[in-house]
C-alpha cells in the first residue's frame, strides 16, 4: 500500500544506458526546452538534479514556485530517476546536491494537479527511457 502512496506522489524508476550522466542530462534537457519547458539543472559525479517548469501548465495547476524536480544517481549502466512536484530552487546551479538529495522535496499537491502531474511524470519518464536507449 505504502508503494502505490508513494508511486502517486513520487515515481521512481531504474534506467539502463550507454551514456554518461552528463550527456543523457544535456539530451533531455533539450528535449524539454525543444517542448517549451524552462529547464535548470546540476550535474555532479554521479548525481544530478533536474528542474522542468512549463508556463502556464504547472503555473497555473500548482503554485508558481512548483516544478517537476528529476533527482538522478548513476549506478554504473544504470540510472536511477526519481521525480516528483518540488519547490522551484532559485539557482539550482549554485545549490550544493548534497543538501537537495538529503532533503525531502517532494510536496503533495492537490488531486487536481496530482492527476495532471501523475500523467505528464509518466510521459517524460518515458521519454527519458527512449533518450537514454538512443545510440
Amino acid at each position: 500500500m505504502n508503494e502505490i502512496i508513494m508511486e502517486i506522489f513520487k515515481k521512481e524508476r531504474t534506467i539502463d544506458t550507454t551514456k554518461n550522466l552528463p550527456d543523457l542530462i544535456n539530451a533531455f534537457s533539450q528535449y524539454l526546452t525543444d517542448n517549451k519547458w524552462r529547464v535548470q539543472s546540476n550535474v555532479q559525479a554521479d548525481k544530478a538534479i533536474l528542474q522542468a517548469q512549463k508556463f502556464g501548465i504547472l503555473r497555473g495547476l500548482v503554485a508558481a514556485d512548483r516544478a517537476l524536480t528529476f533527482l538522478f544517481t548513476s549506478e554504473g549502466s544504470q540510472v536511477k530517476v526519481q521525480v516528483g512536484v518540488g519547490k522551484l530552487l532559485g539557482d539550482i546551479a549554485v545549490t550544493a546536491i548534497e543538501v537537495i538529495l538529503l532533503s525531502e522535496i517532494f510536496i503533495v499537491v492537490d488531486v487536481p494537479e496530482i492527476a495532471w502531474s501523475d500523467h505528464v511524470e509518466k510521459e517524460l519518464l518515458d521519454e527519458l527511457q527512449n533518450i537514454a536507449t538512443q545510440q
